[in-house]
């Protein structure tokens, strides 16, 4: 069998066997930099195309 690399993150089991728990302020502040970035890829893409639209048309 193969053998897989793990990240780097912790993941060991607690002494009950469940899984670690997450970081939700961590988990939180990860999805609004992408939320942020997202929008403003979103509204640079749109203001790119009305910029092609009025100057290459």
């Amino acid at each position: 069998m193969a053998t897989v690399a793990h990240d780097t993150i912790d993941s060991t089991a607690d002494a009950a066997g469940d899984a670690p728990r997450t970081d939700f302020a961590d988990h939180q502040r990860t999805y609004e930099a992408f939320l942020r970035l997202s929008k403003w890829t979103i509204l640079l893409i749109v203001l790119l195309l009305f910029g092609m639209l009025i100057f290459l048309v």
